[in-house]
């Protein structure tokens, strides 16, 4: 085999495996992932019987469709997770659009060097592009105004990375989550929670010492829901910080009937009205594609979305074997041999 990973040989290795559960997070690492300890059991049953017949090392080529369109994402990590395996590999890149059935990426090797990788390889492709494609729509509804990703306390903490990475690829500006922003390439984008300003007590206090403390550069971007009227409190802070006030954000509790665009309407009518024109409104809380233009139009400028990226459904992918020792062949209702596939990149 010329593969240099070290995975799961066979069954008995699985039956001797004990995974502790104290002292871990239950999200599996890199290392497990990569051994194959997340994959479905039959891959390993697989692996026993070609061994056994002496065809684990038959060449195969291996073919991904989606079940429904969308944006492509996870390329990179699937690229990661199948280099070293010694098969070649041809994806759609990142960011680009695919409909239902299209071929999104294509694999070619010996079948043991790979097969293993099945379940992880389409678990990556799904969910990586189902929170492409929800940011893609948020995006598209924002049109030139910023998207910021604030979905990661919504999903488990070893995937929330992934995630905002992926909203990225797909067109969000930015995200909260540090990890995910640096694997993107960015820093990450935030403000402070409401919890600072229930400690400290006061709004203006707070955007005080946030002036005063973050680094240079930083744009100042204060809440003004917590204690007070939205527009009474914006006035207050836009009073206080004169032109450091970049940004106020409107993140009204759903108790309250939520961020509305009468609501932002009149925020930046007060703040115009009292020389303030340069302070953005930012909007936070139950942002979907759907409410982005009533907001837009009321005068929001930015939009931080959370729940409806990071709660979109994967796009199921399914793989196939399309080819056997250069012979065509697939399951009945699918077409033998390589589909025709001209947007594919080799990548591997």
């Amino acid at each position: 085999m010329s593969h240099d990973k070290r995975t799961i040989q066979n069954l008995k290795e699985v039956e001797e495996f004990r995974a502790a559960a104290d002292k871990r997070l239950f999200s599996a690492d890199g290392s497990e992932i990569l051994e194959g300890w997340t994959t479905d059991i039959y891959f390993i049953k697989t692996r026993e019987i070609l061994r056994g017949l002496g065809m684990a090392d038959k060449p195969v080529v291996a073919e991904v469709f989606p079940g429904r369109p969308g944006i492509m994402a996870g390329t990179a990590e699937a690229k990661n997770l199948l280099s070293g395996t010694g098969v070649e590999v041809w994806s759609l890149p990142e960011g680009q659009p695919f409909s239902g059935k299209e071929v999104i990426m294509r694999i070619s090797g010996p079948y043991d060097t790979f097969g293993i990788y099945e379940t992880a390889l389409l678990g990556v492709l799904a969910s990586s592009s189902g929170w492409a494609t929800a940011a893609r729509a948020v995006k598209e509804a924002a049109g030139d105004r910023r998207v910021i990703c604030f979905g990661a306390r919504h999903v488990h903490p070893a995937v929330a990375p992934v995630m905002e990475r992926a909203a990225i690829v797909g067109g969000a500006d930015g995200c909260s989550c540090i990890l995910g922003a640096k694997l993107a390439g960015l820093e990450p984008t935030g403000t402070v929670p409401h919890a600072v300003f229930l400690i400290v007590g006061d709004t203006l206090e707070v955007a005080r010492a946030y002036r005063r403390l973050m680094p240079g550069g930083t744009p100042v971007v204060v809440l003004v829901d917590t204690f007070k009227d939205e527009a009474e409190e914006s006035l207050r802070v836009a009073g206080a910080l004169g032109r450091d006030l970049s940004a106020v954000r409107l993140d009204t509790a759903s108790e309250r009937g939520g961020v509305t665009p009468g609501l932002v309407r009149e925020v930046r009518a007060r703040l115009d009205q009292a020389g303030h024109n340069h302070v953005q409104i930012l909007v936070s809380g139950g942002v979907t594609p759907e409410r982005i233009p009533d907001l837009a139009a009321a005068g929001a400028d930015a939009f931080g979305v959370g729940s409806y990226i990071s709660g979109a459904p994967a796009i199921d992918m399914t793989m196939d074997i399309k080819e056997v020792c250069g012979q065509p062949i697939a399951k009945r209702g699918r077409i033998p041999g390589k589909t025709d596939a001209p947007r594919l990149v080799k990548v591997l």
